[in-house]
């Protein structure tokens, strides 16, 4: 439970705009969706990922770090970092046995293994879509654990689109088909709540200070 007097204190120095638009933002963010990021060697591709999953009402997205360290630039992803909550792992197992704990489907983003097409995609469940890297694609771990799997139709010679780019188109499409169902997509009201809060704190720049305030008073 969060210390809802906490959050009113806070809201008092941010703008009434900025409220609503937390209040408007969280009504449109989901769980029901996620991204998990496997390995991505090119920085910017996972920062644009976070970035997608900001701006299509993604709140969390999972980054496997196992070959090549840390990959999220600030700078590309704009501050979507702020917005999104990124969950790191060290290995792909990990990842996958946390997200089948957490009751949501591995799809395997892919052009190969009989793939069911994007626009023929239903959602009947929670859904964890894998993104994986530039030049090998997925790996072994995910192609034996998927529960499904899911490409983009392509027109042209190229088989396969930047990661970053399927993300975006993926979650584009399988957020608007997901929001116009009667699935329960939308954040609990403790998370919107706990967001507002995070959110809150994340918008006054002299917090630590404020908060100690607040604690002395309270």
């Amino acid at each position: 439970m969060i210390d809802e007097n906490l959050l009113s204190y806070l809201e008092d120095f941010i703008s009434e705009e900025r409220r609503e638009r937390f209040i408007s933002v969280l009504e449109r963010r989901t769980k029901y969706i996620t991204v998990a990021i496997e390995d991505v060697f090119q920085l910017h591709n996972t920062s644009a990922v976070i970035r997608s999953c900001e701006v299509f009402g993604i709140q969390d997205a999972h980054v496997i770090e196992n070959r090549f360290g840390k990959r999220l630039d600030k700078n590309i992803a704009m501050g979507a970092q702020q917005w999104v909550d990124v969950h790191r792992y060290k290995n792909t197992v990990d990842c996958i046995k946390k997200l089948k704990s957490d009751g949501y489907k591995i799809v395997a983003t892919t052009p190969h293994h009989n793939a069911v097409l994007l626009d023929d995609f239903k959602i009947d469940d929670k859904v964890a879509l894998f993104f994986g890297t530039e030049r090998d694609g997925l790996s072994k771990e995910v192609m034996e654990n998927a529960d499904q799997f899911l490409k983009i139709p392509m027109q042209g010679f190229t088989e396969s689109l930047n990661i970053s780019v399927a993300a975006a188109i993926m979650l584009q499409n399988l957020g608007d088909k997901l929001r116009k169902t009667s699935l329960p997509w939308r954040l609990r009201e403790d998370d919107k709540m706990e967001k507002r809060l995070d959110w809150t704190k994340k918008s006054i720049k002299s917090i630590s200070e404020i908060l100690i305030r607040y604690y002395q008073i309270k």
